[in-house]
């Protein structure tokens, strides 16, 4: 399958302080890895290195095997790389379809610098996103009246606006009912159809289990495993974790 991502030897320092330790990592087009680590391993560092919040101190990106240097999260959003972070990073005082658009509102015309908002297009095209999410989010609601589910799909519903190629997911099934995994699962399942790259952080093992092809373990800022689903077991990832095993390649 055609590598969409790969990381080369990345490492980042702060300060005195390394946080990762040459990392390499390769995602293909519809694959889903799962990227796991007790908390510090480094998992954060390597996703917001990837979506262009950090600078590594050494190393190279490169997308579709070309290299890629990105100073701010735009750059990466503009390569097509959306990432849904753990804390979601909603405006509780804007509404959901708000959300949805916020900094890519949609215009209808414009006379002279004045740009006039399309409410009613982004209002339709978020209640569409919600429906094929199996959310019960109406677009009119404000975010902060919403349940954790509900914001969740607002985040994720904002991924779809941009055809991205790579989609990182920091924590997506964390705080949320059982039903509303199931729904993020099966979103998940529906990226990998349509050929999109996922990276999916998560504490939970039976999900990564699920919807994952490969999954890779992260220990104090280093790589202790990067191996196929078929070929690791939930045992084995927990020792990778707890140090109980050195790695497994």
């Amino acid at each position: 399958m055609e590598k969409v991502l790969k990381l080369e030897n990345i490492s980042k320092n702060f300060g005195g302080v390394e946080a990762l330790s040459n990392i390499n990592l390769s995602l293909s087009k519809g694959q889903c890895l799962g990227l796991m680590g007790d908390n510090g391993a480094g998992k954060s560092t390597l996703i917001k290195i990837i979506a262009g919040n950090y600078l590594p101190t050494y190393g190279k990106i490169f997308l579709h095997n070309q290299e890629v240097t990105f100073h701010k999260p735009l750059d990466a959003q503009e390569k097509g790389i959306e990432v849904v972070y753990q804390d979601l990073a909603l405006c509780d005082n804007l509404r959901a379809y708000e959300n949805v658009y916020l900094g890519r509102w949609l215009t209808k015309f414009k006379f002279g610098p004045i740009k006039f908002v399309d409410f009613k297009a982004m209002k339709e095209n978020s209640k569409e996103l919600f429906k094929e999410l199996k959310s019960d989010t109406r677009s009119n609601q404000f975010v902060k009246t919403l349940s954790g589910g509900q914001k969740q799909a607002v985040a994720l519903s904002r991924t779809r606006l941009s055809n991205p190629e790579i989609v990182i997911m920091d924590e997506p099934t964390a705080a949320i009912s059982v039903k509303q995994v199931k729904e993020v699962l099966e979103y998940i399942l529906k990226l990998k159809e349509k050929n999109i790259g996922i990276i999916l952080i998560s504490h939970r093992m039976m999900d990564v289990f699920e919807v994952c092809d490969r999954v890779m373990v992260l220990r104090r800022g280093v790589k202790v495993s990067d191996k196929e689903i078929k070929n690791s077991s939930p045992e084995e990832v927990t020792g990778l974790i707890t140090g109980a095993i050195d790695n497994s390649f």
